[in-house]
């Protein structure tokens, strides 16, 4: 089974890299005949898209996708970190939603056959 590790650093809403990101990993994910498991890590500003009940202005509902892409049993991680240094330790994430450190993002990143970015 081929490894792919997504790596996301853009704030869930303003530009679609997250969106975009989302989209490719549900679709690895539903791909038959080459399977895949498909890891997400979010930095920087991305790790917001992991707060829930967002009521986005746009098209899309990231939460919705991260549920999804979860359903489908894919580690979805946030740089802890990113979350400290904005203020944002305290409160709740979406389940399924793993806090995780730059090292396990390097055992990824070291465990990956492919690793994107966005």
């Amino acid at each position: 089974m081929q490894q792919v590790l997504i790596i996301v650093n853009d704030a869930p809403y303003g530009s679609e890299r997250l969106f975009n990101a989302l989209r490719l990993a549900i679709q690895l994910n539903e791909q038959e005949g080459s399977p895949a498991k498909v890891s997400l890590f979010l930095l920087s500003d991305a790790i917001t898209a992991v707060l829930p009940k967002q009521l986005p202005a746009e098209g899309y509902n990231i939460q919705q996708m991260l549920e999804i892409l979860i359903a489908q049993k894919s580690e979805v991680k946030f740089c802890g970190s990113c979350m400290h240094a904005r203020g944002l330790t305290d409160l709740s994430v979406i389940e399924g939603c793993e806090v995780a450190t730059m090292d396990d993002l390097a055992l990824w990143v070291l465990a990956a056959d492919k690793t994107l970015t966005f």
